[in-house]
């Protein structure tokens, strides 16, 4: 046919060249398809407004979400009443967090000057003391007891006023080099936004930070911890 004598009047060297040049065309489609992915990932919203998981059990904080960045977002927690034990002398945070959360634990278990029992909230938050082996750890009051939480000696009360929280979550146990590499990456995420800017200017260009744990020490799987950065607009 006037088909088959088209293509028989081409040189076999030129048949194979063109189909070569095909398959280079389509390798290459595929790998701009491959690389424009692979460069393009979804940004990373760890909770998307949604509190972690153990807030379905535990009574949280609340809050607004603000923003949900790149890595990052931005929260603004209510004003609130916090119990803290410390400063906690301890070599490393996880030891001088286990330290706080049983002290705490039995302050909420009524051994306090009331005799008031709480219940169980989430999460617990750890504080270093810079330039100081010793940490802060603190329990979120539950709402019940905001306006009156009992007393202890050994134990004081922090008053939040509502303000600006910057966030990442990371999962496992938080050793204090995890948090100085995260909190680190979370002021990194936010570089060139309006946050960082208010930030440097309430906090510093080295905010101090908090490590917000959700879970008890004895939970050894699908742990939710967050990086938290308070400030002031």
């Amino acid at each position: 046919s006037k088909q088959n004598q088209k293509y028989s009047s081409k040189n076999p060297i030129q048949i194979m060249e063109t189909g070569f040049n095909i398959l280079k065309l389509s390798l290459c489609l595929s790998l701009f398809v491959v690389g424009s992915c692979a460069q393009a990932p979804a940004p990373w919203t760890p909770s998307n407004g949604m509190r972690p998981g153990t807030c379905d059990h535990y009574e949280c904080p609340n809050y607004k979400l603000v923003e949900a960045g790149y890595a990052y977002e931005i929260r603004m927690y209510d004003a609130a009443v916090w119990m803290s034990a410390g400063p906690i002398s301890a070599t490393s945070m996880a030891q001088a967090t286990k330290t706080g959360f049983q002290r705490l634990f039995s302050y909420i278990q009524g051994k306090n000057k009331d005799n008031v029992k709480m219940n169980m909230t989430a999460p617990v938050i750890a504080q270093a003391t810079p330039g100081q082996s010793a940490y802060n750890v603190s329990f979120y009051i539950p709402k019940k007891n905001q306006e009156n939480p009992p007393q202890d000696n050994d134990l004081h009360v922090q008053s939040w006023k509502p303000t600006y929280v910057a966030v990442r979550q990371l999962g496992g146990y938080v050793s204090e080099d995890v948090a100085k590499k995260e909190a680190a990456a979370l002021m990194d995420s936010l570089d060139g936004t309006q946050w960082v800017l208010a930030i440097e200017k309430s906090k510093g260009k080295s905010p101090a930070y908090l490590v917000a744990d959700y879970n008890p020490p004895s939970q050894t799987t699908a742990r939710v911890n967050e990086i938290l950065v308070p400030f002031t607009m």
